[in-house]
Formats: C-alpha cells, sequence, structure tokens
C-alpha cells in the first residue's frame, strides 16, 4: 500500500473525529446528533471499500486507545460496548458496502445516484448494527431502539448522504485523475 494512501485514509479518520465533535444531544435518546455519519459517507465513497475500512478502523481504534475522536470528545472501549458503540461496527460494515457500490463506477450523473445509493445502503447497515446494540444495552425492544435510535436521525442522514453524494464524486475523480487513489 503506497504513503500517499495511507495518508488519505489517515485524513478522513481525522475529518469523522472532527465531524463528530459536532454533537447535539437529544433527551429521549443515549445517541446524539453528530456529523460522524457524514465523514463516514465521503471515506467510503472518495476512498473506497479497501482504504474506506481502513480510515474507519483507524477512527475506531484511535478512540478506542484513548483520543477523545468519539462524539461529545469520548473515547475509551466503554463506548464501543455501551449504548452507541453499535454504530462504530456499523460504520465499518457500512463503509465496505459503500466503497463496494462505488468502485463499481461513479462517472457522470449515474455516478452520483449511484455514490448516493451506496450511501443510503451504508446508513442502514449502521443504524442496523447500531440499533441492536442500543437494544440489547438499554435492554430496549427492537421496536422502541428503533424509535430513539434510528428514526429521529434519517431526515438529516439522508441530506448528509445527498450532499456527501455530490462532494464525493469530483473528489474521487480528481484523486484518481492525478494517480492519487
Amino acid at each position: 500500500m503506497k504513503t500517499r494512501s495511507l495518508v488519505l485514509a489517515a485524513l478522513c479518520a481525522a475529518l469523522i473525529g472532527a465531524l463528530a465533535q459536532v454533537a447535539v444531544p437529544l433527551p429521549f435518546s443515549p445517541v446524539p446528533f453528530t456529523g460522524q455519519m457524514l465523514g463516514v459517507f465521503l471515506a467510503g465513497a472518495v476512498l473506497g471499500r479497501k482504504l474506506g475500512v481502513i480510515s474507519v478502523l483507524a477512527y475506531v481504534l484511535l478512540g478506542v486507545l484513548g483520543l477523545p475522536v468519539f462524539a461529545r470528545g469520548m473515547s475509551g472501549a466503554s463506548v464501543l460496548l455501551g449504548p452507541s458503540g453499535g454504530y462504530l461496527v456499523g460504520f465499518v460494515a457500512g463503509v465496505y458496502v459503500l466503497g463496494f457500490v462505488v468502485e463499481r463506477g461513479m462517472e457522470g450523473e449515474r455516478g452520483y445516484l449511484r455514490s448516493a445509493a451506496g450511501m443510503l445502503l451504508c446508513l442502514v447497515i449502521t443504524y442496523l448494527f447500531g440499533v441492536m446494540q442500543l437494544s440489547l444495552v438499554m435492554k430496549l425492544s427492537f421496536k422502541e431502539a428503533l424509535l430513539v435510535g434510528a428514526v429521529p436521525f434519517i431526515p438529516v442522514d439522508v441530506v448528509k448522504a445527498l450532499l456527501a453524494a455530490r462532494v464525493a464524486v469530483p473528489v474521487r475523480k480528481a484523486l484518481r485523475s492525478a494517480g492519487m487513489l
């Protein structure tokens, strides 16, 4: 793997960590609104599945090791094992699927649609992992966990996906043209 590829993955990990600090707590949920998903979308759509996964894994590992990169400056294994930890695991699985979809072609207007579709799949996967762990940790039914851990976030996350698709397609194209991907 080339050094420039690892640098791109590290930059995306840093972006996810920075966007995680944009966090708005919700009184009815242990899961806050954050910017993390936007960073995950960009990592997967720009870097593809391999580097996207490396980027998200680096982000999660830095947080588990104690760097305050998780939402609201949190860190440690307790976050990974807590109510919102499933979303972190879901990021890894989701970014892999997103990267896989994106690597099948992102040229032209179809690239935006493919990218947005991949991001929506990533979102569903992330929600699935997150809601399952939220349900287990908080002892909620799956439906209750869905209502506090996914439903309120859907509109904002869909907007993030559409925004990220518009940004990711030209960035990926430029990086490929420059020989950086």
